[in-house]
Formats: structure tokens, C-alpha cells, sequence
């Protein structure tokens, strides 16, 4: 058994990959790379690092890989699945800060989240992700100033119990949706300052502010409609003074 494992989801980031994978190795042995049918020789990129990789032969999205790689990492005996993006947005050298914060609140999920210069963010993303914390906040009654940040730390425990569909329609809703349901079976969230870093140069996101943001405000609308719009909820998240 292993305390820990790394899940790095990558599609078409052949530029970036190496360096986010030679760096979360350090912090990590067991890092586990998912290529979700990359078309620009991305698992070439990782060739020769002691990495676990995993590639579907057609792309699934963000969430179907996040979830395979997390199988992978249980299958591993991981305790607690650490998901970072592949673009270079995230510092694997915060990981050992997220993964104390797992250790000091256990089974509850720790979220990397761009608190601090976020004149960094794309004023599109930072508003598309605005939004997004409103609802999921409210949905999981609990007060979440950054619901979409991809770096996380899992307690393994979710990926067994819980039931969030991660077809390729559910690409970017995956993350806001395990939160909600997470919270419903009482998993809390611990927020964790990192830095934003969007470094000039690099492709755009495949987060699509529009698009996606419809799909999780959708998600999230069904969900409070089945609880009465769950109003107890808004409260705890905006108005209790330890929401």
C-alpha cells in the first residue's frame, strides 16, 4: 500500500507534460499519466520517466480520464488520489502542502485553490469560474471561492463509494459534481492557496467558459430542484458564519 498517488490527465500536451511529470516525480514515485488519445505524440513526451501510463485510443474527456487514472492509483492501494492538469497551471511542488492538509483533515477532499493573484487568470476563465463556485457552493452547502481548480487531493474512499458519471459529455461537469456529491455523503472541502500560472504561449484550455459553464449550471439546477432547491444549503454557504 501506498499513502499516495498522482493522476495527471493529458490531452494533447506534448509541450508541457515532461516537466509537469518530471516534477510531480519528485514529489511522488507513484505518478500515474493518462493520455486520453492525444494526437500530437503526448505519451511520447513521458518516454523513459518511471511513470505508470495509461492511454485510451480515442479521446474520452477530462473526466473519464481522471476516473481511470484514478482506478489505477487504488489499484495501487493509494489512501488519497492527488489530480493535477498537465498544462503547467499547477506547481507540482505543492503537492506535500495538499497532501498535509489531506493528512489533517481526513476523508474530506483539499482543493489547490488560486486565492492569491488572480489578476493572472484570463478575465473569460476567472469570470466562467465566478459563476460556477456560486452554484457549487450552494449545492454543497458550504462556501467554495474556487470550485474548478483541478489539482485536488481525493481520499481514495470517493472513487469506491460514490456514483458520478464521467462519460465524455461530462468532460469539465466530473469535477463539480463529485464535490456536490461528495458533500452529500458528508466530505467537506479544504481550500489551499496556490498560485495561478498562466504562463504566455501556451494552448488554450480546452475549458470552454460558455459551454461548459451551461453544463455544470444544468447539472447543478437538477440537483437542487431534487432538493427542493435545497435552500438550507445557500444559507450554510453564504450567510452562516462558518460556512
Amino acid at each position: 500500500m501506498i499513502r499516495f498517488a498522482v493522476v495527471i490527465p493529458a490531452y494533447n500536451e506534448v509541450a508541457t507534460l515532461r516537466d509537469v511529470a518530471t516534477r510531480a516525480l519528485q514529489q511522488c514515485t507513484a505518478v500515474i499519466v493518462v493520455d486520453d488519445g492525444s494526437s500530437d505524440g503526448t505519451s511520447e513526451a513521458v518516454a523513459g520517466l518511471p511513470v505508470q501510463l495509461l492511454r485510451n485510443a480515442q479521446n474520452q474527456g477530462k473526466a473519464a480520464a481522471l476516473w481511470r487514472g484514478a482506478e489505477a492509483a487504488l489499484a495501487l492501494g493509494a489512501e488519497v488520489v492527488v489530480t493535477l492538469d498537465a498544462d503547467g497551471q499547477h506547481a507540482p511542488e505543492d503537492i506535500p502542502r495538499l497532501v498535509a492538509a489531506a493528512e489533517q483533515h481526513p476523508h474530506q477532499i483539499v482543493i489547490g485553490a488560486r486565492l492569491a493573484d488572480t489578476g493572472g487568470i484570463p478575465r473569460a476563465r476567472f469570470i466562467a469560474n465566478r459563476i460556477a463556485a456560486f452554484w457549487v457552493s450552494w449545492a454543497c452547502g458550504q462556501r467554495l471561492t474556487d470550485s474548478q481548480s483541478g489539482f485536488r487531493v481525493y481520499p481514495a474512499e470517493l472513487f469506491r463509494t460514490l456514483r458520478v458519471p464521467h462519460g465524455r459529455a461530462r468532460s469539465f461537469v466530473f469535477e463539480s459534481e463529485i464535490l456536490i456529491e461528495a458533500a452529500r455523503h458528508g466530505h467537506r472541502c479544504v481550500l489551499v492557496p496556490i498560485t495561478a500560472l498562466y504562463k504566455p504561449g501556451l494552448r488554450a484550455s480546452h475549458f470552454r467558459p460558455v459551454l461548459d459553464i451551461v453544463r455544470i449550471t444544468r447539472m447543478i439546477a437538477w440537483k437542487l430542484a431534487s432538493r427542493g432547491l435545497y435552500l438550507q444549503g445557500l444559507y450554510r454557504a453564504y450567510f452562516r458564519k462558518d460556512g
